[in-house]
């Protein structure tokens, strides 16, 4: 700092500059719960509590591996009620937990598109469209968790009445077409993954996948993208009696266990290990650049559906970027093969396939397999 301008600064004791967090602030704003950690056990389960901005109940829940980059909203409609109309400059990848109903999107109320849907669809609201969710059921709740870039957006621009009343049309992403949420797409290929371009999936639980080597543990999956989104998502299974290879990405990946019984280890390099057990409805997020391996030690397949921040046509994580989660870590990439992990994972996962009556069905991938 040059004599002059030190000359120029306030010799006074200067007042104490407040920190401002937009995001935090809108949170404590809507008045709902909020549930932090490494995982959800039951996303079906969680406490919601009145939500007067949407006409519903809900709550956030903002796990550690976000890094502040999107959050999970439950968002609970009781029998025979709807949400009010909402519309905002973040995105939305909606999943749902339980029940069954329909959704109206629009832009522009004279081209509404309307689609139903229920246990186990997933769907992505066209950024900043009008949307409301009805339930169809007159005695059963409906609860649909919506993965947002919400903490993103609001920390960035500080502004509700931009985020929340801005009337921005992305007619690139959404021009009412009656068909959008019908559930027609287009598959392709690219570094050995299938990529579905959709706006609408049925139910994830049945959805067809694709071999998926390597990742190991003879997997399969497919990777999707919807609604032109910036986030996108993904669905993996993975044998009885078999784990995946150990590999780390970027912030945000909620993986959200569709079917099976087992476990998640988390951990950065050098450090202690994280354990996350795991059931249907439960709900984990890897922190960026934390190792993170699962392990299936139930008695059917263990799938589940991963909403990512971060997409293959639109990604925005350069250091992870798509393509290096599954190269190995000697070849430049970010996972470890079955041959250099520690003996002590196959050891312990052994041990919990025995507690729990299983077998082990890696033989083949690993020399120290001896069940």
């Amino acid at each position: 700092m040059t004599a002059e301008l030190s000359a120029r600064l306030p010799a006074a004791d200067l007042e104490y500059m407040p920190s401002v967090h937009p995001y935090a602030n809108w949170q404590q704003q809507e008045g709902l719960p909020r549930i932090t950690g490494f995982y959800v056990e039951d996303l079906a389960t969680v406490d919601v509590a009145a939500w007067p901005s949407r006409g519903a109940r809900g709550a956030f829940i903002n796990l550690e591996g976000t890094g502040g980059v999107n959050d999970l909203q439950v968002l609970e409609v009781p029998p025979s009620a709807s949400t009010i109309a909402v519309h905002h400059m973040f995105e939305v990848l909606a999943f749902v937990v339980a029940g069954r109903g329909s959704a109206s999107v629009w832009y522009d109320d004279t081209q509404r598109s309307s689609f139903e849907f229920g246990t186990g669809s997933v769907f992505s609201i066209p950024l900043n469209a009008h949307y409301r969710f009805f339930n169809g059921s007159g005695s059963q709740p409906l609860r649909i968790i919506m993965v947002t870039n919400a903490p993103l957006i609001m920390n960035l621009f500080h502004n509700t009445e931009f985020i929340f009343d801005n009337p921005f049309v992305f007619r690139d992403r959404f021009g009412g077409e009656e068909q959008y949420f019908s559930g027609d797409g287009k598959l392709y290929r690219r570094d050995r993954n299938h990529i579905w371009e959709t706006n609408f999936v049925p139910d994830v639980r049945s959805l067809h996948l694709y071999e998926w080597t390597a990742r190991g543990a003879g997997g399969r999956n497919v990777l999707m993208e919807l609604a032109h989104s910036s986030m996108s998502a993904h669905v993996s299974e993975f044998p009885v009696g078999t784990y995946k290879k150990a590999h780390r990405h970027g912030p945000g990946a909620h993986v959200i266990i569709l079917a099976g019984k087992g476990f998640s280890n988390l951990w950065r390099a050098g450090e202690d290990v994280v354990r996350c057990d795991w059931k249907p409805n439960s709900v984990v997020v890897p922190p960026a650049n934390w190792f993170h391996q699962h392990f299936n030690t139930g008695d059917r397949p263990a799938r589940y559906l991963a909403l990512k921040f971060s997409g293959r046509r639109y990604y925005i994580s350069p250091e992870f970027a798509p393509g290096k989660s599954d190269v190995d870590l000697k070849l430049g990439g970010h996972q470890i093969e079955y041959g250099d992990e520690d003996p002590a994972i196959h050891t312990t996962f052994e041990a919990e396939l025995r507690a729990n009556g299983g077998v082990c069905g890696m033989q083949g991938m690993l020399a120290s397999c001896t069940a």
